[in-house]
């Protein structure tokens, strides 16, 4: 995006949404290839590692599922709930009026007020609480009140879900979750994770065992309680969101609908993605606020001061000033040499700087020097943009690259070893592609 504001700065067409589509499919294919085949030679192995978080992430909870008189499996049978896509869920029982039915279930259909006791996924645990047609039967005494339903412009779910482990020695061992009266004390009970065994009646008259692992949904006073009560082991947050998987078509469609938008210039490419984003939020594929949640909004920022700094670099003589040295020193050089040296320049200082900064202050510069040389702006703009982001000499130079540096135990010697010559391979890629796409 920044280049694209360069460009038009400079008085050029911009660039289109699939514009650099072939350098960055053959990226993609060489450096694929080069980390297949090089790269598992010049990295060592290590064992990974895992936070204590990840390591937590536990499968296969135990819940109960109440059938509401709207709800889509009303009238189906198990396997016709099983075989539904929306949910990944596993019936291991099925309760109607407070009895357990035998298997096999055979042809029978369900019932308002069935309780499905199923296995699930921490996603569809949080999914299903986010269904308006769908609710999770919380463990309550037989006189209690169901808690209320949350709403789904309030706070994800996942952020008031906890996972809370029964002691060794726990009081709370060989009693049941109703004789415990969980709700009133400590929140509602929404799941269960059980290493062996299977429940063989409803979650309240269920005994807890050592090393069960409940999913506690309350306030942030109530879950507070749980974490200092010595009955409990430890205390972690259900880091899961929901995946509202009968959405997914409808998401898919939208984003392919914004991209041939903006392809076929019918909108710009900033319109088309913020339609594309808010029909996104209206067609419920999210909710406003996760959708607020998921703007970086330091990169947004940065980008709107950005372009106005290449303007400022213009408009100065800065960047003709800088352009002019570069002429000097590359004067009689072929282009493509030109432009592996640029490639190389910019790619030792994003190491240092953003690559948004980086673009922001070098894209200037690469449209003085092509003009100084009497060449097109394009092929030197998206050098130094593709620099900016591809290369990775260091850990430090892309935040990809920071993502992995811990899980895969790896050092800072190891970038450089396997990323010197990719980043090598990438710049030759960059500057051959770019002046075939841009012949001028």
């Amino acid at each position: 995006l920044i280049a694209d504001g360069v460009l038009r700065q400079a008085g050029r067409a911009g660039l289109g949404i699939f514009s650099i589509a072939p350098i960055g499919l053959s990226l993609s294919l060489v450096g694929t290839s080069f980390v297949l085949l090089v790269g598992n030679f010049l990295l060592p192995a290590r064992p990974g590692g895992e936070g204590s978080t990840d390591r937590f992430r536990l499968q296969d909870y135990l819940t109960e599922l109440t059938i509401l008189p709207d709800s889509p499996f009303l009238g189906k049978t198990v396997a016709e709930v099983e075989a539904d896509k929306r949910h990944q869920l596993k019936v291991v029982g099925w309760l109607r009026e407070g009895r357990r039915l035998r298997l096999p279930f055979k042809g029978r259909r369900l019932r308002e007020g069935d309780v499905l006791l199923v296995r699930t996924t921490p996603e569809d645990i949080v999914g299903i609480r986010q269904e308006p047609d769908l609710e999770l039967q919380p463990v309550v005494k037989q006189s209690g009140p169901e808690p209320p339903r949350l709403e789904a412009d309030q706070e994800e779910r996942s952020e008031q879900l906890a996972q809370a482990v029964i002691a060794p020695g726990s009081r709370l061992i060989g009693r049941t979750l109703g004789e415990i009266d969980f709700r009133r004390r400590y929140g509602a009970i929404v799941g269960l994770w059980r290493k062996e065994g299977w429940l063989e009646q409803e979650l309240a008259k269920t005994k807890l065992r050592p090393g069960d692992v409940l999913v506690l949904q309350g306030d942030e006073s109530s879950l507070s309680r749980v974490e200092r009560d010595r009955a409990i082991l430890m205390m972690v947050p259900f880091q899961e969101e929901a995946r509202l998987r009968r959405k997914a078509p409808l998401a898919g469609l939208i984003m392919l609908a914004t991209i041939i938008i903006a392809a076929f210039n019918v909108l710009t490419i900033e319109i088309a993605t913020l339609a594309g984003a808010a029909t996104t939020v209206l067609a419920g594929c999210l909710t406003a606020r996760q959708a607020y949640r998921a703007i970086d909004t330091r990169v947004y920022v940065f980008i709107a001061g950005a372009i106005p700094l290449g303007a400022a670099m213009q408009k100065s003589g800065a960047a003709d000033l800088v352009g002019g040295w570069l002429h000097h020193a590359v004067s009689g050089w072929d282009q493509t040499l030109i432009l592996l040296a640029l490639f190389g320049v910019v790619a030792v200082l994003t190491q240092f700087m953003s690559d948004s900064a980086t673009t922001a202050l070098f894209a200037p510069v690469a449209v003085a020097l092509a003009q100084a040389l009497g060449k097109p702006p394009e092929p030197y703009v998206i050098t130094v943009a593709m620099a900016a982001v591809a290369a990775f000499l260091t850990p430090i130079g892309r935040h990809g690259n920071l993502l992995v540096y811990g899980p895969g135990r790896y050092r800072f010697v190891d970038f450089i070893r396997a990323g010197t010559p990719l980043t090598v391979l990438v710049a030759f890629i960059v500057a051959l592609l770019a002046q075939q796409l841009w012949p001028g």
